[in-house]
């Protein structure tokens, strides 16, 4: 009781200067040594001590009581757990997921060549904004993206990153689920042989939704650490690099126009545009090279959706085993590489295959060919497991932002632990059982939240948290923080401008078949 007191009082004066606002008790005299170790932290490269006893991560607080000799110790053990390949893994796994169903669809209506450039210049622009959060976090001894908010611009800025990493891992998380909402039921029919969809249990999405989060989400999101999860993610992205195997392969055996299949066994038609099989000699068979539509206001959100990963890379620093900012950098560099190779190759290769009748959801596509294709059918099965396993990782960040927003002050509790991830799913569950379309949820969070998670928050926090005395205002690193900051609010107010009026002209009639 009294430490909580103490550490209520001491959040409250944080505004003075000389205490670090973490969120967290602190015994006697602590603050002292922590803000003394602070201005050592913008001279050194790796400020461990302080970083390891300043860490903001509520499931770690366990790991600081007692003295301060046995807080350094125990929780370097604690941080070392992790090692560089499960953590390419864990974050690699956190910026792959169903973004990568959207490719194809945003690179239809941009275009080969503007479709590389933005994905290029999103890709260096989000490992930018993570060298942003690093030096942030290193110069202040902060590995909470919340309390990065919160020493930059008090309580204000604590619930601006929580508020936003709460919106944007629930919009990820919904996509997700509602992936295996849809998909689910036509993995069971083809394994059935089902022509005409039943009204039987097993064939409801919602039921199979909820079934999923109960057996197989829930008991994962229970791990204490994030660390864990490095062999689920794992074995995540080898699903996924067969998606990718299965995409590439499926567009040299594919005709151009496909043949489009009545999903209800009603017979077989042909495609409209079917009249020659003449390949390349088919005007609606030939790629573009750059097009410019209404629909091309939603492919910087698909990238924003599919590129942000943010809020997981400070806890899994903090798991990191001998973290340095130039190793997690490295850990990010890899990640982001990893994944831009895979979301240029399927985006490709799936718009390849549909040209302009590829689908908001590339594996609907498919099913319009043969829903009974055994490839098609293990694809779906291992995209139905890479996002499954993603959900948990996802999870870990929005229940850190809701314990730092609503209990600073509490140590790990198991209890309110797993009261927050229980709620959590239920409140996904529910949204993803009335969401209207994933291409909207692509859209509206990757427009919102994901440029302030990329691209604002990163740059205002290193503004605000750099001292003056080694950047000035005017310094070139923070003149291109400052820049980096204004695309992203050109990002956030364009994007939702076309959406908005893609909406309201009624132009937006997604072809995904939900």
């Amino acid at each position: 009781m009294s430490e909580d007191k103490l550490a209520g009082t001491l959040e409250t004066s944080a505004t003075d200067g000389n205490a670090i606002p973490n969120g967290k008790g602190h015994e006697p005299g602590e603050e002292i040594a922590a803000s003394a170790k602070t201005s050592l932290a913008a001279d050194c490269e790796n400020p461990r001590k302080n970083e390891n006893r300043e860490s903001n991560l509520p499931e770690s607080q366990e790991f600081l009581s007692g003295r301060e000799e046995k807080k350094t110790t125990r929780f370097t053990d604690f941080e070392g757990k992790t090692s560089f390949g499960m953590s390419v893994f864990n974050l690699g796994n956190a910026i792959m997921g169903s973004g990568i169903l959207g490719l194809a669809y945003a690179m239809a209506n941009t275009g080969v060549i503007l479709f590389l450039l933005l994905l290029t210049a999103v890709a260096v622009l989000s490992s930018y904004s993570i060298h942003l959060l690093l030096k942030s976090s290193g110069i202040v001894g902060i590995r909470a993206y919340e309390q990065l908010g919160y020493r930059a611009f008090g309580t204000p800025g604590k619930m601006a990153a929580g508020i936003a990493i709460t919106l944007q891992n629930i919009g990820a998380m919904s996509s997700y689920l509602y992936i295996v909402k849809n998909e689910f039921p036509l993995v069971i029919q083809a394994f059935l042989k089902v022509d005409n969809p039943t009204s039987e249990w097993y064939l409801n999405g919602n039921y199979l939704v909820i079934i999923l989060s109960v057996t197989v989400i829930l008991p994962l999101a229970l791990m204490k650490q994030l660390g864990y999860l490095g062999y689920t993610s794992g074995f995540s992205l080898s699903c996924m690099v067969f998606f990718l195997i299965a995409v590439i392969y499926k567009k040299f055996n594919v005709p151009c126009p496909f043949v489009d299949f009545a999903f209800n066994s009603t017979g077989s038609e042909l495609n409209v545009s079917s009249s020659g099989h003449g390949g390349e000699e088919n005007p609606a068979c030939i790629p573009k090279m750059a097009n410019l539509n209404i629909r091309t206001a939603y492919t910087i959100p698909i990238l924003a959706f599919a590129f942000v990963c943010h809020p997981e890379v400070l806890p899994i620093y903090t798991e990191l085993r001998n973290a340095t900012k130039k190793k997690m950098q490295h850990v990010s560099n890899i990640s982001i590489a990893v994944m831009y190779i895979m979301y240029f190759l399927a985006a490709l290769f799936g718009y390849l295959t549909f040209y302009g009748k590829v689908e908001a959801e590339l594996l609907h596509t498919y099913s319009r060919i043969d829903p009974y294709d055994t490839l098609i059918l293990c694809v779906r099965v291992a995209v139905l497991t890479a996002v499954t396993l993603t959900v948990p990782i996802v999870l870990f960040p929005v229940r850190r932002a809701i314990q730092q927003m609503m209990f600073p002050n509490k140590t790990f509790y198991w209890p309110r632990h797993i009261a927050i991830a229980m709620c959590l799913l239920t409140f996904i569950n529910m949204l993803v059982i009335f969401a209207p379309n994933i291409l909207g949820i692509f859209g509206v969070i990757g427009a919102t939240s994901a440029p302030c998670l990329i691209f604002i928050f990163p740059a205002v926090f290193y503004i605000r948290i750099v001292p003056k005395e080694e950047e000035p205002l005017c310094s070139v690193p923070k003149i291109l923080a400052a820049c980096f900051a204004g695309i992203g609010f050109l990002f956030m107010i364009m994007s939702l401008s076309f959406i908005i009026v893609d909406w309201t002209s009624g132009s937006k009639t997604t072809s995904s078949g939900h």
